[in-house]
């Protein structure tokens, strides 16, 4: 499919770090279709079923198990690889491993990022880096996906992730800034989408729910944003784009998400859950219609919008329609599993074409 991002990302080398994870696992699947030379570098999946063995994401890639932690395995990576860009999706995000082991999950946030940046600083190949972050780490009172104000923490996880961001500022200003790498942080919510089993999510809970027969409920009760893993997969793709083409000029923090709009209950998520189950399959290939432009919610990352072009396409509805399918069809029939998926990318690709 003729796209822009092909037309960039077409023999590029690019590491993903994550990328047996569910968010990373998303970004690889699309820069395998877009033609780029991807090298994956992650612990092995977590969960099973993951997204990595349901997909057969280590084809066509170069996939290491590695913790970001252990600095002369990721310095070999970086050496053979020779990677001219970097995406950093790597990092503990349920709220169970923070719970059981805080020091680990603390190193890996922390020292993983910093191990990253020095990586990237010794690898003169490297254009562009953008590391991963949430909209959590901003300060307490502060509007949510704003890339103005100062960092906070409430809690361990947000704790960490701000300690990320310092470093990466710290480390852009001390050795980036006189050279043609860009490293930028990009802050996002939750999303959600296929592929996703992890411990304390409120789709994989009720995926586990439906499939075992019990009552369909979502989690622990608290509200859930339906934003599509691929809105920020896509953001973080444009982003690296313009560090590796402008460099500096677009270092710093981006912030990408949806409205508030898109934050619903955990009872309507169960019963809207519960019913795309259900539907038939003319009804379910109806639900994948393009939407028109005036239906999806507008981004309230402004920055994003104006400087990169970047804003959600898909609306919270269709955000789970699409997400239920992925799951129906991974459990009618695995093998089917990489089909959907590339559908997806290509149908999504479809819909952001200027």
């Amino acid at each position: 499919m003729s796209h822009p991002l092909a037309d960039f990302y077409k023999g590029k080398r690019v590491v993903v770090t994550g990328h047996t994870g569910f968010q990373g696992g998303w970004v690889v699947a699309w820069l395998k279709l877009l033609g780029a030379q991807v090298c994956g570098y992650g612990l092995p999946p977590a969960s099973r079923p993951n997204f990595f063995d349901a997909t057969l994401l280590d084809r066509g890639i170069t996939s290491i198990f590695g913790d970001i932690r252990d600095r002369n395995s990721l310095a070999n990576m970086f050496t053979e690889f020779q990677p001219e860009i970097v995406i950093h999706c790597a990092a503990p995000t349920s709220r169970q491993a923070w719970d059981r082991e805080p020091v680990d999950a603390f190193s890996t946030n922390v020292m993983g990022a910093v191990h990253i940046l020095e990586e990237a600083r010794l690898t003169h190949s490297v254009r562009a880096l953008v590391l991963v972050s949430i909209d959590s780490c901003s300060e307490l009172g502060a509007r949510p996906l704003e890339e103005r104000g100062g960092l906070g923490a409430h809690d361990l996880h947000s704790a960490s992730v701000a300690s990320a961001e310092l470093a990466s500022s710290a480390f852009n200003n001390s050795f980036f800034q006189k050279t043609s790498t860009g490293v930028a942080t990009a802050r996002s919510v939750d999303v959600i989408g296929g592929g996703d089993w992890r411990e304390g999510r409120a789709i994989p809970d009720l995926v586990r729910a439906v499939t075992s027969g019990g009552p369909v409920l979502a989690g622990s009760g608290q509200a859930v944003r339906l934003w599509h893993v691929l809105e920020p997969a896509r953001a973080y793709l444009l982003l690296a784009q313009k560090l590796f083409e402008c460099g500096q000029q677009y270092s710093g923090v981006w912030a990408f998400g949806p409205e508030d709009k898109a934050l619903i209950s955990a009872a309507q998520l169960s019963k809207s859950f519960g019913e795309l189950w259900q539907v038939e399959e003319g009804a379910a290939a109806r639900q994948k219609t393009p939407p028109q432009p005036s239906r999806g919610p507008k981004s309230i990352a402004n920055k994003a919008q104006a400087e990169l072009g970047w804003s959600p396409v898909l609306s919270p509805d269709e955000a789970l329609a699409w997400t239920v399918e992925w799951y129906r069809g991974f459990y009618a029939d695995p093998s089917s599993t990489l089909r959907t998926t590339e559908d997806q990318l290509h149908q999504y690709m479809r819909m952001t074409i200027p």
